[in-house]
């Protein structure tokens, strides 16, 4: 699936007659950016002299600048087939469709709020704005008040919040459209489209149920694997299968942590979470740990979380996260629940590998 994470700056004043003045939109799919657009707008109207004050943007920077009519086209082609992720989507999502209304054209995307997803994703903050918010959870913005600075933000913002809650289409806004029917494409493209790189792949059924979910080396083989087998499981699991989605991952620890986290917590019907009856009081050498390893990418870390002997969560930070404090980076973890064979997997893979870091506390 891929995300248009969209923010715009506007002329402000009343809204039936605010205008974009700045416009930026990423496209994730759910891994990295995998384009994006930036732009001034010369609203044709002047802004609002508070609105001036607050994001820098003036009548005269906007004189040269492209009118919506000449960027409406590239708007279209980066949200096509796209959900919209917004910061109080509603707004964005509103001042869009009236720019495209006055074109004449009917504009119309499901949508997601990361308003709405922070509040069941991270409760308790003192502010939902994104300034506040993104401070609390220690996500740096450049060029606040600006659609680039703040349109990244909600990019980093979105990528927690999906590392947190993988199905969010029963969240997605179709307002105006009915929902599309999801047809099930051809096996061999949808084969040869997936990377041959590490990381998890999750399979759902027509019902965006998760039936099963996987850890591999090379997701390309490994999805090739389940459909080259013949035997019953594999053949229902085949006829069951209605879209697959797949996470990059460099770091094999954390995808072994996750695949069981995913597999306890949805208990994905083929592929069962193992609770078989182990030693409970299995202790690891330190009470109090940090696992380092890698992440999605170069440049990013995975983290698991070791707390009075229970593992606490996971998740995963830029290079900086050392300079975090220790209550703001457990806030910003993934929680999962402390099982004898989740310890069993982290030990095993302790006692045979070797990680990045530990860090440990007395």
């Amino acid at each position: 699936m891929k995300y248009a994470i969209v923010d715009l700056e506007t002329t402000g004043g009343k809204p039936e007659d605010e205008a974009i003045t700045e416009i930026a939109i990423y496209l994730y799919d759910g891994n990295e950016i995998i384009d994006r657009f930036i732009s001034l707008v010369n609203p044709e109207r002047p802004i609002h002299w508070y609105v001036q004050k607050l994001t820098g943007i003036n009548n005269k920077m906007l004189r040269r600048a492209p009118k919506f009519y000449e960027i409406a086209k590239r708007v279209i082609e980066i949200t096509q087939d796209a959900v919209i992720v917004a910061h109080n989507a509603s707004f964005d999502y509103r001042v869009l469709k009236k720019e495209f209304d006055r074109l004449g054209y009917k504009f119309e995307r499901p949508n997601l709020c990361t308003v709405k997803l922070s509040k069941e994703v991270f409760p308790r903050q003192e502010s939902y704005s994104l300034g506040k918010l993104c401070k609390a959870l220690h996500i740096p913005i450049t060029d606040r008040h600006r659609a680039s600075g703040d349109a990244l933000a909600t990019v980093e913002l979105f990528k927690m919040i999906l590392n947190k809650q993988r199905n969010l289409l029963d969240r997605i806004n179709t307002p105006g459209i009915k929902p599309v029917q999801k047809i099930k494409k051809d096996i061999i493209q949808t084969i040869d489209n997936l990377p041959a790189k590490k990381g998890i792949i999750y399979f759902y059924n027509k019902y965006d149920r998760l039936i099963g979910v996987n850890a591999a080396r090379n997701i390309q083989k490994k999805v090739n694997q389940i459909y080259i087998k013949d035997n019953p499981k594999a053949l229902d699991m085949q006829q069951q299968i209605n879209r697959i989605e797949y996470e990059l991952l460099q770091g094999n620890l954390i995808s072994r942590v996750i695949t069981w986290h995913y597999r306890f917590k949805e208990n994905p019907v083929f592929s069962p979470c193992t609770k078989a009856k182990l030693n409970a009081t299995h202790k690891f050498s330190n009470a109090h740990m940090i696992l380092v390893d890698k992440g999605h990418f170069t440049g990013e870390k995975s983290i698991i979380y070791i707390e009075n002997q229970q593992v606490k969560g996971y998740g995963f930070f830029n290079l900086e996260w050392q300079n975090q404090d220790l209550e703001v980076l457990k806030k910003r973890l993934t929680p999962v629940t402390d099982h004898p064979s989740l310890r069993k997997i982290i030990q095993d893979y302790l006692d045979k590998h070797k990680l990045e870091k530990i860090i440990r506390f007395e």
